[in-house]
């Protein structure tokens, strides 16, 4: 198989919307959960996972935070306009240093109605710990299917954090077709989320809860964090016939250098990965290793392609992919390891590191069934038709699914 030839339609199935949960469930770990185990499905409810996860694993979390990232403004006209942060530009790029920010800022957003702002500023009367702050935004320039947009506001003492946190939206996933209410702040946000970044919930976190992970620890099952800050390409879906003409967003991450050596620790056992941000950001581990020993500029940005066109030479080993990044952190005294993925996971795909995952069931058609299907072959049929023939929740609020193959 050809990676790049793949053709999208075959990995489509049928969805009814009543399938698709528009709200979680009361309780995170009451969800239902499929375990697909050398070909053979079981079911089971999320609570359980610790007895269901073999002895001697590793689980990789996603530690991002979903920001409030949807601002909405109305003209003087009336006309409502949705903006939507995607990432920092300017003073700084990086997510926690920007959210700290005074103005001015700029960010590059998507723009709801775009339309009907061409030009111009757009301001909100907005209230932060009973202190009135007059947040304006300003309409740079087109980027591509994006803009780039300043924020001021006065009083200037205030954060560009505190105003996403007083007056941002939940930026829940197009298809739920509903608005944000206040328990989507805490819902779509995992039990240990740590850095903000994210514009959409790492979702198979969401099953989490403080007693899983106390189940966990008692079993032995080790634990690591990484960050994967989740951009909105996450939801792009795949619009050419084959995959070789859709283009992957690019995603920060960070990795670091205690998680590094927990996984170099576990490598050649078992590695699962909780959703498929920690799995790509995993997987970008090896191609980053394999560019910084062979003196790739720059070494830690991954391209689309790069694991399907690399070459790896006899004797590369994933072990020695870790070796050579912690080996460069600990000569130049750094305690992570930063960088981008663009990569993307399909049918063909050799895994280095992982061999089993946790995640939730994904649209039709989309990069993340791909993902799956890399891991578990044509077994995703199976799963999938399991799901829908036994009333599991699909999507971002719905159930989940222990992968071992």
């Amino acid at each position: 198989m050809v990676p790049a030839k793949i053709k999208i339609e075959d990995y489509n199935y049928g969805l009814p919307d009543e399938r698709i949960a528009k709200y979680p469930l009361p309780e995170r770990d009451k969800s239902k959960l499929l375990v697909l185990k050398n070909s053979h499905i079981s079911e089971h409810t999320f609570f359980e996972i610790p007895q269901l996860i073999p002895r001697d694993s590793l689980l990789l979390f996603n530690e991002t935070k979903v920001i409030q990232a949807r601002l909405l403004f109305r003209k003087e006209s009336g006309a409502k306009i949705e903006i939507f942060c995607l990432e920092p530009v300017l003073p700084v790029n990086d997510f926690q240093l920007a959210l700290e920010q005074k103005p001015p800022v700029v960010w590059k957003c998507m723009v709801g109605n775009a339309r009907r702002w061409k030009s111009g500023e757009l301001n909100s009367l907005i209230n932060i710990n009973g202190k009135e702050v007059m947040l304006t935004a300003l309409l740079k320039e087109r980027v591509s299917d994006s803009f780039l947009v300043e924020f001021l506001w006065q009083p200037q003492e205030v954060t560009f954090s505190e105003i996403l946190d007083t007056s941002g939206l939940t930026p829940l996933p197009p298809y739920l077709h509903r608005d944000a209410e206040e328990t989507d702040k805490i819902r779509y946000q995992t039990v240990y989320a740590r850095y903000e970044g994210s514009v959409a919930a790492p979702t198979a976190g969401l099953h989490f809860t403080a007693k899983v992970m106390n189940n966990l620890a008692k079993r032995d099952i080790a634990t690591a964090k990484l960050v994967l800050h989740v951009g909105a390409g996450t939801f792009k879906p795949v619009s050419s016939q084959t995959i070789e003409q859709h283009q992957m967003h690019t995603e920060k991450i960070k990795v670091d250098l205690s998680a590094l050596e927990k996984i170099s620790a576990y490598t050649g056992k078992n590695i699962i990965p909780v959703g498929t941000t920690s799995m790509r950001n995993l997987e970008t581990l090896f191609w980053i290793g394999l560019k910084l020993h062979y003196g790739y500029t720059p070494f830690n940005k991954v391209e689309q392609w790069d694991a399907y066109k690399l070459k790896i030479p006899d004797g590369f080993t994933p072990e020695k992919s870790l070796e050579t990044i912690i080996n460069y952190l600990y000569k130049n005294n750094l305690k992570h390891i930063e960088g981008e993925t663009q990569m993307i996971i399909v049918p063909g795909y050799k895994f280095r590191f992982a061999n089993g995952l946790i995640t939730n069931f994904h649209q039709p058609k989309s990069t993340l069934l791909l993902l799956v299907s890399a891991l578990i072959g044509e077994n995703w049929k199976k799963v999938y038709d399991f799901a829908l023939n036994n009333n599991f929740r699909f999507l971002s609020y719905g159930d989940s699914c222990l992968l071992l193959p």
